[in-house]
């Protein structure tokens, strides 16, 4: 999708002609107003992509202006990006309940802004190139909910999941799993190698990322008007559409909800575990084959010297027996220098004796590294 159309709306003049410098090389056609009955008043015509909109405005303030966007289907679809001098969580929540895809604090740059512009392209990008499947898949998640009860779909889900070692299916299943309960929702999976987002309807929004990041590590259930945001160490879960008006639903999916992120992470961790085992086993490979190669170089020079020895010793006698009776010695003297010939010979042979243990030694290690590696 071609984001074209920009709508600003803000109070300040100051803070509009910041926006149109920013965005006036950027192909958009940008049309400013400064209040929220006048967005209001144009948007059906204009019919913007996205509306940059202040939050602090006098007699109508951004919130109220977002909700009856959202609340109307001719313009409920527009992405609107809250500008505000103050981004607390609370702030950001309060943006994300009425319904916004992004937020931006001011003052910001001229590349923050034209950043979060792009973001929110491509988020629009995945949210049309996707919505046939959501389609498709929103009525496929109905007809199982009507043949399935919540209970058999939970079962159904841990036993599917204990055949998946992939994170990318692992957070696909939790989510359709969580469709066929009529659920919208979003989920971060935080790896050992990064941070995977999912969303039925493509990425996740700008927003959405944001409140994830900054509530993961504050507590484990945060509930916001529809919202309920359930976080474990390495899965995070915000769920869109709780039945608020319908308290003992609402509790009763709180738990299963709850329950299904925790066997998420469970699963998350298996996975985790074995992919880091299966990296160590091809390092030990590694190491077992090197430390083999080794060995058998050393066996090979060992058995070389042995080889060379002998040879030497050959010799020596050879050329001993054939000089001794030409040299004049007597008896004595011969045997003195045969029994000295005889006696290094014997001492060569324990020598070799030790290389065949050490070679048995070696084979040895070589079995139990085997072993090990398997």
């Amino acid at each position: 999708m071609t984001v074209q159309r920009v709508l600003a709306v803000d109070d300040e003049e100051y803070n509009l002609e910041i926006i149109e410098e920013i965005l006036d090389d950027q192909g958009f056609e940008l049309k400013m107003v400064d209040s929220g009955p006048a967005c209001l008043a144009v948007v059906g015509e204009f019919k913007p992509d996205i509306i940059l909109l202040d939050v602090s405005m006098p007699d109508m303030n951004g919130y109220d202006v977002c909700r009856q966007l959202k609340a109307n289907p001719e313009t409920e679809d527009i992405v609107v990006m809250f500008v505000s001098a103050r981004g607390t969580v609370e702030e950001r929540m309060e943006g994300y309940a009425v319904g916004a895809e992004d937020y931006i604090v001011k003052p910001f740059s001229h590349d923050e802004l034209k950043s979060k512009l792009m973001k929110l392209k491509g988020y629009l990008d995945e949210q049309e190139d996707l919505q046939k499947q959501v389609d498709d898949a929103t009525s496929t998640a109905f007809n199982a909910m009507a043949n399935s009860s919540e209970m058999g779909e939970i079962v159904n889900f841990v036993e599917r999941i204990g055949q998946i070692w992939e994170p990318q299916e692992l957070g696909k299943e939790l989510l359709s799993c969580l469709n066929r309960f009529g659920l919208q929702s979003n989920a971060e999976l935080r790896l050992d190698d990064g941070v995977q987002h999912f969303s039925l309807s493509g990425g996740c929004s700008p927003i959405v990322v944001e409140l994830f990041d900054m509530l993961k590590t504050r507590g484990r259930l945060h509930e916001f008007s529809q919202r309920l945001l359930v976080n474990y160490e390495k899965v995070s879960l915000l769920i869109l559409n709780m039945p608020e008006k319908e308290p003992e639903k609402h509790g009763r999916i709180r738990d299963h909800v709850c329950f299904l992120v925790s066997v998420t992470e469970q699963q998350l961790t298996a996975i985790m575990t074995k992919q880091a085992l299966q990296k160590r086993q091809a390092q030990l490979g590694e190491a077992v084959s090197r430390i083999e190669a080794q060995f058998r170089e050393l066996i090979s020079a060992v058995n070389q010297t042995r080889s060379d020895n002998e040879k030497v010793f050959r010799a020596l006698q050879e050329e001993l027996e054939e000089r001794i009776p030409t040299m004049g010695l007597d008896d004595d003297q011969e045997a003195f220098i045969y029994q000295k010939v005889d006696d290094t010979i014997q001492r060569s042979v324990a020598r070799e004796e030790s290389v065949e243990n050490l070679q048995a030694a070696f084979s040895r290690i070589e079995q139990d590294l085997a072993k090990l590696l398997n």
